[in-house]
């Protein structure tokens, strides 16, 4: 008979950290990595933070919903920009889980100083704004890495997935300040896998299209016909089809790929490079 940890799924063993999987995106990053039989560590800038937009009262109550197919579950409050903060966070996961094998980057966001940075273009956004945006994204990004990735290198095992997106591969007039921050998370995802490939863990990214989160759907006005359409790849993503991509990366399949940034998108971008 197959043993429990076959029955979970070829996760089974290993321990992931979703940051900002409180809620959104980052949520069902986690629930697919637990699908995978992975045990997970979720993440919130604040206990209260999953309630925003209605979808589980605490981060709390959402470790607890994940906990499925005899997954063991944690949840982690914190500023990742906060180095001590991180350390701090990662000591709490391994006392209650053990080493973390997989990391995936979610948190971030393109929120500045009091909400959406207004202008947001590439020659009048407040720099404020610009520094946290950036702060939040590549520099939260860096410092999840530099407290996390050492171990894997040390254990010749790992794998990291950032979270990057569509907006980081061409020029655009708006969200330049978060644009440019998941550029610079994709270019650091090279680096890293650079720096982890003799040591056998890898870093890639996946650079998502629009999905329909629940904040997506409640801040957003909506194009109605490409938001319902079940055949056309011309329409908003799914969250579980993000997260699908993230799972796949992180799993044995992936084993030899390393360095590479996955356009999820519909090919809504379609160019070489």
């Amino acid at each position: 008979m197959p043993s429990n940890n076959e029955e979970r799924g070829e996760l089974a063993g290993q321990v992931a950290l979703v940051t900002g999987s409180g809620r959104g995106l980052g949520n069902h990053i986690a629930k697919a990595l637990i699908a995978m039989g992975a045990d997970v560590a979720i993440h919130d800038i604040s206990e209260e933070a999953p309630a925003q937009f209605g979808e589980f009262e605490t981060l709390t109550a959402a470790a607890a919903a994940l906990r499925v197919n005899n997954a063991r579950t944690t949840s982690v409050v914190g500023d990742i920009t906060n180095e001590a903060t991180v350390a701090a966070m990662v000591e709490k996961i391994e006392a209650d889980l053990g080493k973390i094998d997989i990391l995936v980057n979610c948190a971030g966001g393109d929120i500045g100083v009091k909400g959406k940075p207004n202008p947001n273009d590439s020659l009048h956004t407040a720099m404020e704004d610009v520094r946290i945006v950036v702060e939040r994204n590549f520099f939260g990004t860096m410092i999840m890495c530099r407290a996390i990735v050492p171990g894997m290198i040390e254990r010749q095992h790992g794998s990291i997935v950032n979270i990057g997106s569509v907006n980081a591969h061409y020029g655009l007039d708006n969200e330049v300040a978060y644009s440019c921050a998941k550029a610079a998370v994709i270019h650091y995802t090279r680096c890293l896998a650079n720096a982890g490939r003799v040591h056998g863990v890898r870093a890639n990214a996946i650079s998502p299209g629009p999905a329909k989160t629940a904040r997506f759907m409640a801040t957003r006005t909506l194009d109605a016909a490409a938001m319902e359409s079940s055949v056309s790849l011309d329409r908003y993503a799914e969250p579980q089809e993000i997260a699908d991509a993230v799972a796949m990366l992180c799993s044995p399949k992936a084993r030899y790929i390393n360095g590479q940034v996955v356009r999820v998108d519909g090919g809504a971008l379609l160019f070489p490079g």
